[in-house]
């Protein structure tokens, strides 16, 4: 009888790029690996339609499904995505907002739900270094550049001291910031009002790089969005499945960064982005060797605060650990 095959959701990333060509296997394991437009457009076909015996999942995602009686996914610590997000952060320019205090009192939006990954870092950013709580602010959740409802795959849960409601129908956040409907949006992607060069619209933090470079260094911590997650029941039924995936989304990623170092030695001559490795060499002054990395010890600390934050945003019934995220097996990497 064959091996069964083995179905993955992952975004198309230089992390995950040899697992969608198929230069990376799954240890032998046939696989057939889907990815989509939308990274939430994974998280629901894993959460609400179980279509995946593997799929990347938003940080929060994974953790409100902790909470609930089934529990239904364990994870491993592979993490695909991590941005730095005072950069996330836009301002209507007429909101009277210039510094990160200035938002108390202000309508905030924020896409899909209340508190998504990039929604959770920047709001523990803010309380952590500028004493700015959740709770100062109104928050507006509805889609981004065209109206959407808010996600149906995940509990809509938030503090009772906190304001939270959708955006009018038909109505995105990007139009709401721009005519100053709200005075602010946290996003995981760019709105389209500032791709567009409005002049009604700003980022919060102009010098978004420098202020995340010195965040980087006071912290050490280089924000996860995503993890990695399997149905326990299959973990349970196929021993060592959760190791091979590991390794494969490991090997996956070491693949995209060996072509960056490769790639030095010809001036990065297959991207189209100048001086790409005057930005490696600058990158290299502040990052240890392995800028990306897996596994629970090198990001434990980084894992640990956004699980705070977490807990402090009202969002979790209780003060998660990191050892209860993972596959024990894999606690040790």
């Amino acid at each position: 009888m064959s091996e069964p095959t083995l179905h993955v959701g992952t975004m198309p990333y230089e992390t995950t790029e040899a697992l969608l060509d198929g230069s990376v296997t799954f240890d032998g394991i046939r696989a057939r690996v889907d990815t989509a437009d939308l990274a939430s457009d994974i998280f629901r076909r894993m959460v609400h339609d179980r279509e995946f015996d593997v799929a990347e999942l938003g940080l929060t995602v994974y953790l409100r499904t902790l909470d609930s009686e089934e529990s239904p996914f364990v994870a491993v610590p592979a993490f695909p995505a991590r941005i730095f997000r005072h950069s996330a952060i836009f301002v209507n320019t007429a909101s009277g907002i210039s510094r990160p205090e200035d938002l108390a009192g202000k309508m905030v939006g924020e896409f899909g739900m209340y508190g998504q990954d990039s929604g959770i870092w920047a709001k523990g950013i803010l309380s952590d270094d500028y004493g700015l709580t959740p709770e100062q602010c109104r928050w507006v959740i509805g889609g981004l550049d065209r109206p959407i409802r808010p996600f149906d795959f995940v509990p809509h849960i938030h503090p009772a001291d906190v304001c939270v409601e959708q955006a009018p129908p038909g109505r995105s956040l990007s139009a709401m910031l721009e005519r100053g409907e709200i005075d602010a949006l946290i996003s995981s992607n760019v709105p389209q009002c500032v791709m567009d060069e409005s002049p009604h619209v700003a980022r919060l933090f102009p010098d978004h790089e420098a202020v995340e470079r010195d965040y980087y260094r006071r912290t050490t911590i280089f924000p996860i969005m995503h993890t990695v997650v399997l149905p326990r029941s299959l973990v349970a039924t196929r021993p060592g499945l959760a190791r091979t995936v590991y390794e494969a989304y490991l090997a996956a990623k070491n693949a995209g960064m060996d072509r960056y170092r490769t790639g030095r030695k010809l001036y990065q001559v297959r991207t189209m982005l100048p001086w790409t490795n005057a930005l490696f060499d600058r990158n290299a002054e502040l990052f240890p060797a392995d800028w990306w990395p897996y596994g629970l010890d090198a990001n434990r600390k980084t894992i640990d605060t956004f699980l705070r934050y977490h807990f402090e945003q009202g969002l979790s019934a209780r003060r998660l650990t990191c050892e209860e995220l993972f596959v024990p097996e894999l606690l040790d990497t």
